[in-house]
């Protein structure tokens, strides 16, 4: 192992989180796919290896630190981009089944890559907009866990993606500074959406310590039927 990867190990061991060579090797096969697509496709802005590894790996993987993963079935995950968090998840935590929802084709067809080269089995990379594919039967009120990482402000975010979670599952919003400010606004978008905040975790990423927020939101009912709305409205009008 290179440094990178010994204290990537080690971190995640601390959290009870342990890798083995095989997942090991499959992060740095997932590295090197995004910095070689990256150079043709904007992936992400980050490409050096101690960086992905701390702020796309390891920020990834600590949605685990607050859940038992084991007890997860099925994941959703909105506006993947490059597969965060859900690729990291899947890594180490193989046995979930993961579905990765993204408005742009060409991340989509970098994800069926990544998919096909880390041989990941139970992966579905679906090309759409969130308030499309989450009307669709097969994934309406269907997954334990949604995540969502740096997409969007709350008030909006839970449009998007509540639809997506089932009834006693559970939507994880990964957010960076302090989000005081975007839960309270997005009080009434939780009312409407059948959904109750019920915990946010803070923690640093362990060199650059930069804040990270792990927003933890409960789905008590299913969906109305009026959600979400035409695609665009979510974001341009939150319910507030």
């Amino acid at each position: 192992m290179n440094s990178t990867e010994t204290w990537f190990v080690q971190l995640l061991e601390e959290h009870g989180v342990a890798i083995s060579p095989l997942q090991l090797q499959q992060f740095q096969s997932y590295y090197a796919l995004l910095v070689e697509w990256n150079e043709k496709m904007n992936l992400t802005g980050i490409t050096e290896r101690e960086a992905v590894y701390e702020k796309h790996f390891y920020d990834s993987v600590t949605l685990s630190f607050f859940m038992n993963m084991s007890d997860v079935s099925a994941v959703a995950d909105i506006g993947s981009g490059a597969g965060f968090p859900s690729i990291p998840l899947k890594i180490c935590f193989p046995h979930l089944r993961v579905t990765i929802v993204d408005s742009l084709n060409k991340r989509i067809q970098f994800l069926e890559h990544v998919v096909q080269e880390l041989g990941f089995q139970h992966v579905a990379c679906v090309h759409g907009r969130a308030e499309d594919i989450g009307r669709l039967p097969a994934h309406r009120d269907a997954y334990d866990v949604v995540t969502a990482r740096a997409v969007a402000r709350l008030s909006g975010l839970n449009e998007l993606c509540l639809p997506f979670v089932r009834k006693g599952g559970v939507f994880i919003a990964m957010k960076g500074s302090d989000p005081a400010e975007e839960t309270a606004e997005a009080k009434r978008s939780l009312s409407e959406l059948r959904a109750k905040l019920t915990k946010v975790h803070h923690l640093k990423l362990p060199f650059e310590q930069s804040d990270r927020h792990i927003i933890v939101i409960d789905k008590l009912a299913d969906t109305p039927a009026k959600y979400p709305r035409k695609a665009g409205l979510p974001l341009k009008q939150p319910i507030v």
